[in-house]
């Protein structure tokens, strides 16, 4: 069975914007990963593990997962706290 996690990510560290924070991703977990013998790296045989697909909002990507008969887990977006500061603030206290 296919499972798969819709979140909305979060702004990376080594932006100040939120421009890849609008789309809602479908992303199948890795359920059997293993250390390479030879090399020593992390692999898995599932290649849906891979796969990442975008969608303009969560509706559209729970609805795709029933269609397609795929178990998920929906997370919910944390709200941004926003604390307004102003530069005079540093020499009034």
């Amino acid at each position: 069975m296919k499972k798969a996690k819709i979140y909305k990510p979060a702004k990376t560290s080594m932006q100040s914007g939120r421009a890849k924070t609008k789309k809602w991703l479908l992303r199948f977990d890795d359920i059997k990963s293993g250390i390479n013998p030879l090399m020593g790296w992390e692999s898995s045989t599932n290649t849906m593990s891979e796969i990442n697909l975008e969608f303009s909002s969560q509706e559209d990507a729970v609805k795709y997962a029933k269609k397609n008969n795929i178990s998920y887990e929906l997370i919910e977006p944390k709200e941004r706290k926003v604390i307004k500061k102003s530069y005079a603030n540093n020499f009034t206290k």
